[in-house]
Order: C-alpha cells, then sequence, then structure tokens
C-alpha cells in the first residue's frame, strides 16, 4: 500500500512552510534517515528526513511552493512490488501545493483633496468584514437581482434599493463601483433612511426596522482600513508579506493584544561594567579561547542572576497555574535582514561571560543564516531586546510568550549625574521591562530591576 509523506511540524507551533527544495526525485530509492527535502519554515530552514524505505512513486508539491499546510501530502512512497499505478490508491486528496489566498481587492483611492470621499472610502473598508445580510428576497414579477455579497453589504449599510441598480458586472451583475455610483444619486436610497443610521437594517443583519439595536462594537475591536485607501495607486511598491514577516505580526498583535503590559524604567550606571569589559578584554588570550565581551554579555549575565534571587519573574501564565521557572533561559533579539528571531541562552544564571558571549556570537551567526533549530529560538523565560548599538536611548518592547517580561536596553550615554551632592559625570544605561500583570504585580518587577542594577553597577557582584 502506497504510503503518504505528509508536510511535518519542525517545530511546536508551525502550521505552514515551504517546500524550499526537494533532494530527491521520482523513482529514487530511499532508506530511513535520508533527507528527502529542505523545509523552511518563518525562521529557520531544516532538512526533513524519511521514516519509512520505499520509492518515490510521485512528487504532489514542487519545491518553491509556498504555505504548504502541517500534515498536507507532498509526495506518496511505494513499497516494494508496487508501481506507479498504486499512486491512485493514496487515501488523501491531494490539495493544492502552494496556493496562495487571493490578495484582497483595492479600494478606491480618494483623492489628496476630497476629505469627505476618503472618510467614505475608510467605512466601506470596515464594511466589508461585516457579517453579510440576508438576500432579499424579490417580490413576485420583478427580476432576479444578481449581485455579489460586497455589494450587498454595502447596498444594505447605505440604504440603497439595490433592485433599482443596473449592474455593469459580468452579465449585468452588481458590482461595487455600481454602489458607489448609486450612493451618489438621492433616487437610490428609500426615503427616511440615511446611511449609518441605529435603525439601518444593513448595520443591524436579520433585524427589523424597529428592532434594537446591539450594543455598538468598541472602536478598538473595528478592523483597520488597507492603508492602500489613502494612496495612489503608483504612488508605493507593494512588497508581499513573507513567512517569517507573517509570523511576527500574528505573534506580537495577538501579545500586545491579549497580554496585560505596563512598563517599569530605571537608570544604571555602567562604568564599573565598562572597566571590567575593558580589563577583562584586554586578558583575552590569543587564537583558541579567545573572546570579546560586550555590555550585552554583562545584562544577560546580570538578567540571569536577578531572575534566580527573584523567581516570581522568572514565571510564565497559563490559564490553569503559573509555571515557575528552575532555570533562566534568556531569549536575546537579533535584528535579521528579512526579520526578528529570539534564540536562547539556555541557563544563563550558570554561565560565565565569556561561554555567553560566544553563545550569543554563535546563535546570531546562525539565526542570520536560518540555520537555528526551532528548540534554539521557541520557548525561553525571559528575553533582552537592546538597540543601544543603534543609539537609542531608552524603548519599550512587546512581551513574547511564553515570556512573563521583556528587557529593552538603552545606550550607555555620559549624563550629569549628582553624587553626594556633587554633579558629575556618570555614564548611564536606561532600561525599560514590559511585564505581563498577570504575572508580576509592580513591587515583584520592582525588585527585580532592583537586584539586577546591583549587579549591573558592581559587577564583581555576580560573583557572590
Amino acid at each position: 500500500m502506497p504510503i503518504q509523506i505528509l508536510m511535518p511540524a519542525l517545530s511546536p507551533t508551525m502550521e505552514e512552510g515551504k517546500l524550499a527544495k526537494w533532494l530527491v526525485k521520482e523513482g529514487d530509492d530511499v532508506h530511513s534517515g535520508d533527507v528527502l527535502a529542505e523545509i523552511e519554515t518563518d525562521k529557520a530552514t531544516m532538512e526533513f528526513e524519511a521514516v519509512d524505505e520505499g520509492r518515490i512513486g510521485k512528487i504532489l508539491v514542487p519545491e518553491g511552493s509556498e504555505g504548504v499546510k502541517v500534515n498536507q501530502p507532498i509526495a506518496v512512497l511505494l513499497g516494494e512490488g508496487e508501481d506507479a499505478k498504486a499512486v491512485a490508491a493514496a487515501p488523501a486528496k491531494k490539495q493544492a501545493p502552494g496556493k496562495q489566498p487571493a490578495p484582497p481587492q483595492k479600494p478606491p483611492v480618494a483623492g489628496n483633496g476630497d476629505i469627505a470621499s476618503a472618510m467614505q472610502s475608510i467605512r466601506e473598508a470596515v464594511v466589508q468584514h461585516a457579517p453579510p445580510p440576508p438576500p432579499a428576497r424579490a417580490p413576485e414579477g420583478q427580476r432576479r437581482i444578481f449581485a455579489t455579497p460586497l455589494a450587498r453589504r454595502l447596498a444594505a449599510t447605505a440604504g440603497i434599493d439595490i433592485g433599482a441598480i443596473r449592474g455593469s458586472g459580468p452579465r449585468g451583475r452588481i458590482v461595487k463601483a455600481d454602489i458607489e455610483t448609486a450612493r451618489q444619486s438621492p433616487g437610490s436610497r428609500p426615503p427616511g433612511l440615511a446611511a449609518g443610521k441605529a435603525g439601518d437594517p444593513g448595520l443591524n443583519p436579520g433585524r427589523g426596522p424597529g428592532a434594537a439595536a446591539p450594543s455598538p462594537v468598541p472602536q478598538a475591536s473595528a478592523p483597520i482600513p488597507d492603508a492602500r485607501l489613502f494612496f495612489k495607486a503608483g504612488d508605493y511598491e507593494e512588497l508581499p508579506h513573507d513567512s517569517m514577516r507573517k509570523s511576527i505580526a500574528r505573534r506580537l498583535q495577538s501579545a500586545k493584544t491579549i497580554i496585560p503590559h505596563y512598563y517599569l524604567t530605571v537608570d544604571c550606571r555602567i562604568d564599573n561594567l565598562l572597566a571590567a569589559r575593558a580589563r577583562l578584554n584586554a586578558a583575552s588570550p590569543k587564537g583558541e579561547g579567545a573572546y570579546r565581551l560586550s555590555v550585552n554579555d554583562f545584562v544577560v549575565k546580570a538578567a540571569g542572576l536577578a531572575l534566580i534571587r527573584v523567581p516570581e519573574v522568572n514565571a510564565s501564565w497559563t490559564d490553569t497555574a503559573m509555571l515557575r521557572h528552575r532555570h533562566a533561559d534568556i531569549g536575546v533579539a537579533v535584528a535579521l535582514d528579512f526579520g526578528l528571531i529570539t534564540p536562547i541562552v539556555f541557563r544563563a544564571e550558570e554561565k560565565g561571560l565569556a561561554a555567553i558571549s560566544g553563545e550569543v556570537k554563535s546563535l546570531a551567526e546562525r539565526a542570520r543564516a536560518k540555520k537555528l533549530k526551532p528548540q534554539e529560538y521557541e520557548g525561553g523565560t525571559f528575553a533582552i531586546s537592546n538597540l543601544g548599538m543603534f543609539g537609542i536611548r531608552a524603548f519599550t518592547a512587546i512581551m513574547n510568550p511564553p515570556h512573563a517580561a521583556i528587557l529593552a536596553v538603552g545606550a550607555g550615554e555620559s549624563r550629569a549625574v549628582v553624587n553626594d551632592g556633587k554633579i558629575e559625570a556618570a555614564t548611564m544605561m536606561t532600561v525599560t521591562m514590559s511585564c505581563d500583570h498577570r504575572v508580576i504585580d509592580g513591587a515583584t518587577g520592582a525588585r527585580f530591576l532592583e537586584q539586577f542594577r546591583r549587579f549591573v553597577e558592581d559587577p564583581a557582584a555576580m560573583l557572590l
């Protein structure tokens, strides 16, 4: 019996991927452990190995296909004595490989000076997401109305009699442009019914004019209008989203929407840290074992120790329990040309500065080459995002679950400070921690930052 080879789930969160390259062809014999293909997820490219033995009877999904769903059949493996005719007996249906959803219809672009028209276009973009009203039953003797679902929704919302409109679409079908034209004609709207009023049946699908309108949806829940509404065609270039950008958008939008963020900021004096860094780098051996410490390496180590001292921050939220982690597994945000990834330094509290430095450099290099394994960037208990090298003084970051906090690190810069009543110059670094209030209360977050600042301002304390 033929065996279907399915698109693998190469990480716990993977839902689809790109079949980047086939390393076998139809008719090839394969054995367990042979590499069949390269699968590209949102953040890494990984090899896919065969589990069973046999011969490749049919490749169902060509290489280069994007958006291939997990568990979708991608090839058929034939057993001994089976021929290509047996492929038809494979149980699951083929799915269209790499089929992408049709791009949304572009709304018309308002002229630069026509503000009223632009606002109306925004309203239409919101209407496109509203549930369609039930189709109207044509009275006896009237012609059957052919209209697109979008045209019906727009007509209902604007209070336009769709039966009085002559369609300009294929075979007289009423389309969006016909509704926009009819909107300019007062005769197309029944008397006394203005678009957008509470009694408008288009805003209350399935309700009569006298029925009570449901509670209005909060403004924050309304769909965001398509950005193309505000620009003329030809004035911009469209760059389709890749899988990484889609993943970043989904996860961070969900995190920012669901997790109750709050922020704590503290200034750390890092003159002692910079002096210790200079001494250690000067003492680095040449050749094998050489290292070059960065300020971020000290930050990772200090955060790891602070997480152990204040374990309430080293935790994750679930609907039934709090997960209190035994080790500080710290994700370090790495900027890529094509997005962002957060590889993890596991057990950071146990590692020395040189080990952390070497690990971060290795993770960053493999991240840029998309060679990280999912277990190297998924999970973790805490995260650090450092934009100090770009001269950013202070910023806030969005948490990436299952983390309950993320530390945003700014640049070290010379500032005037007051010490023992005297003004002096000091190198200060501002850090801001975004906290999940379901997990970390304000006082708990403050205690963590107190410990973190102590380690940063006195690096020798990390040895205790």
